[in-house]
């Protein structure tokens, strides 16, 4: 069975499904599963954004068959890691926890580089277009060290 893990962001658009397709591509397809979605539900069965589509082909990584969907409480219970892009998004995904090992699943994805320091991920929704490219790298940087450490840890 193989280890899953749920990236998160706002609307599921932007932020996560790079996130989902960045991880997938550095971990084996058959001992890792990767899948995103949003806190809202504005974006459901969409793509992902176009900006995000784009960045990602520069990166040679093609997120356009992706899906919007929002987060479910029974995510929980089907992922073993839940990453969130912010601050916010951590709020929203903890208040749905029913106990502490639900909660202790999810980490805010940049504690990855910046330990303990809680920084967000910004959101390049509205913002200036090379804020994909932006928040490509941050995302790229923080799954290498996730891919390590759940090959790590989970090989057989």
């Amino acid at each position: 069975m193989p280890v899953k893990i749920l990236m998160v962001c706002l609307g599921n658009i932007c932020r996560s499904p790079l996130a989902e397709g960045i991880l997938a591509s550095k971990l084996p397809k058959n001992k890792f599963k990767v899948d995103s979605a949003g806190t809202g539900s504005w974006h459901i069965g969409h793509q992902p954004d176009e900006r995000s589509i784009a960045v990602a082909k520069k990166n040679k990584l093609d997120i356009s068959r992706q899906k919007g969907r929002q987060f479910t409480t029974s995510d929980f219970d089907t992922f073993d890691y839940i990453y969130v892009m912010d601050n916010s998004n951590y709020w929203d995904v903890v208040q749905l926890a029913d106990n502490q090992k639900q909660t202790e699943k999810v980490q805010l994805i940049l504690n990855e580089l910046f330990p303990n320091e809680n920084v967000d991920v910004p959101d390049p929704y509205f913002g200036l277009p090379n804020g994909f490219e932006s928040v490509y790298k941050m995302l790229d940087e923080a799954c290498d060290i996730i891919a390590k450490k759940l090959i790590e840890k989970h090989s057989v």
